[in-house]
């Protein structure tokens, strides 16, 4: 079997595009993995992720005569798994959107905040890097209402731009704009007791 791995990735994507079952199992095992990970950020369920991974692959199999290499293979796939995700998401019963004003800091009528006001500098993707504060991060953003932790994990995770997510996710680049305002409101009241506690 002929080993992709110090070809160049032209080499990779002429050989998939010729149907060169050597080169879709290399492609499998060498993006599986992180594919498998972008998968269970949006679905909880292992199986979900796992049979949104297996329609991306296919996607991508089906599709790859048209990739033109603008972007790198993994880009590339990275953004049909987003995409599969968010089907899988929407193919799914869906519950009723809860509340989220009980997660959001609370004002007087004097616009002071009524609760003791936390400090909060660091952005979410660079406290999700962080050792044993990222299984906290990552089980707040878990924790938010669908719509709004999908928003925040495209936008503060995913990097996708305003536009891109108001795409994705079928909404107006303004809604999105208020939507991740309040999710990272949302996330910064959860996390701030645990941050309370690391900084006695």
């Amino acid at each position: 079997m002929e080993d992709y791995q110090d070809a160049p990735e032209s080499t990779l994507v002429a050989a998939l595009q010729q149907e060169d079952a050597a080169a879709f199992e290399y492609f499998v095992r060498t993006f599986g993995g992180r594919a498998l990970a972008v998968a269970r950020r949006y679905l909880r369920n292992s199986d979900d992720a796992e049979d949104c991974i297996q329609d991306a692959f296919l996607q991508a199999f089906r599709n790859i005569e048209k990739f033109e290499q603008r972007s790198s293979l993994a880009t590339w796939l990275h953004r049909i798994v987003v995409n599969s995700a968010l089907m899988k998401l929407r193919s799914q019963t869906r519950l009723a959107e809860q509340s989220i004003d009980d997660l959001l800091p609370q004002f007087d009528t004097g616009e002071c905040r009524v609760e003791p006001s936390w400090r909060f500098d660091e952005s979410v993707e660079t406290l999700a890097a962080k050792g044993e504060a990222r299984r906290h991060v990552r089980d707040a953003i878990d924790s938010l209402p669908e719509n709004y932790r999908i928003v925040l994990l495209l936008r503060d995770i995913e990097e996708y731009r305003t536009d891109e997510t108001a795409e994705l996710m079928d909404m107006t680049p303004g809604s999105v704009k208020i939507t991740l305002h309040r999710a990272r409101s949302a996330l910064k009241k959860k996390l701030e007791p645990l941050f309370e506690r690391d900084g006695e």
